[in-house]
């Protein structure tokens, strides 16, 4: 039974987890969309309750500090839509009183993603799930969010049998003390001094990490298993055969992945980029011969899927590769969450 209450022009906004690196991204991005919301409240845990973070204004909303509340069962009273990045643990036990009090929760954890009766949406792929949803919508993996923007319109031409990606993600995927180790590991390494390792399992800094997430019964990783259950499920599409090999890298911000294609009938490059010429939220970076294409280190901060490297996958009948770059706070968190949240307001 789909949620059946109505979504107020201007909502009141809670940022629950406001002090970690998506809360702080979701000020930053409800402003670069000037969100419509009355009010923007910041919720966190105890401990950090009374501190003040920066928020540019949005809406109604004028720029100023919020003042950071600790999140309980109570807070939700008055909340219209609760954009939650605090963790699976608080999400689980948060979400009934989030529901009760009539807000819409969009989590950005794993907690609900592959539940029958949770949208798992992504809004330049399948914004229209968003109508079933009972009281909460789930953010897809940042992995997983920026390769189904590039492939929906290739899926658009002719169905998809096979994806094969291989990511390189930022430090900053897994949080602001693992982002904080790639600097301080870094600077060890270059003063020669044994680097501490706490975030991550090994040493980050000038390494590359093939492990993110558990490890699972069949060899992969759930960060791996992530992105073939949750593509599918956004794709609409239980056979898509999915394949990943995810990697920490020492990237600051923005995942990279190389993304092979393989089609039930011929893509050629040139329809590819018509293709994704009138998509929604994808900027090509693909001139080679100028030595055009999407890299990293450079597009930090940025709200675009950028694809470059375009090219045909030789190795099968109907293929294509290419190189596809976001920023993993930005479309792989926060701003996929606030355009999920604008996708709830009434219509004009």
């Amino acid at each position: 039974m789909a949620w059946n209450k109505k979504m107020p022009a201007h909502p009141v906004v809670a940022i629950c987890g406001a002090t970690g690196a998506v809360g702080l991204e979701f000020c930053k991005v409800l402003n670069d969309l000037d969100f419509p919301a009355s009010e923007v409240r910041a919720f966190a845990s105890k401990r950090s309750a009374g501190l003040k973070i920066p928020f540019s204004g949005c809406g109604q909303v004028k720029a100023g500090k919020l003042v950071v509340e600790e999140m309980t069962k109570d807070s939700f009273e008055g909340v219209d839509i609760a954009l939650f990045s605090a963790g699976s643990s608080v999400s689980e036990e948060m979400r009934d009183a989030v529901t009760s009090a009539g807000a819409v929760m969009i989590d950005n954890s794993s907690a609900f993603r592959m539940e029958d009766d949770v949208p798992l949406v992504v809004p330049e792929v399948n914004p229209e799930d968003v109508n079933w949803h009972n009281g909460v919508i789930a953010n897809p993996n940042c992995s997983t969010i920026q390769m189904v923007v590039a492939l929906k319109p290739l899926y658009d031409i002719t169905p998809i049998k096979r994806v094969v990606v291989a990511t390189y993600q930022a430090a900053s995927g897994a949080g602001r003390k693992a982002m904080i180790e790639l600097y301080q590991q870094s600077r060890q390494y270059l003063d020669e001094v044994e680097p501490k390792v706490e975030a991550f399992t090994d040493q980050i800094a000038f390494n590359c990490i093939p492990h993110i997430d558990v490890f699972m019964d069949d060899g992969s990783t759930k960060e791996e298993w992530k992105m073939v259950v949750e593509t599918r499920k956004i794709m609409g599409d239980a056979d898509l055969k999915v394949a990943a090999t995810c990697v920490r890298v020492p990237v600051a911000r923005c995942h990279g992945e190389a993304v092979n294609v393989e089609f039930d009938a011929d893509v050629t490059p040139e329809q590819a980029r018509a293709a994704f010429a009138s998509a929604p939220g994808i900027e090509m970076m693909d001139d080679p011969a100028h030595n055009v294409y999407p890299m990293p280190g450079l597009l930090a901060g940025t709200d675009p899927t950028y694809i470059g490297r375009l090219r045909r996958d030789p190795s099968v009948d109907h293929g294509l590769s290419m190189w596809v770059v976001a920023d993993q706070l930005r479309k792989g968190a926060a701003l996929n969450a606030v355009q999920i949240a604008q996708l709830l307001l009434p219509q004009e």
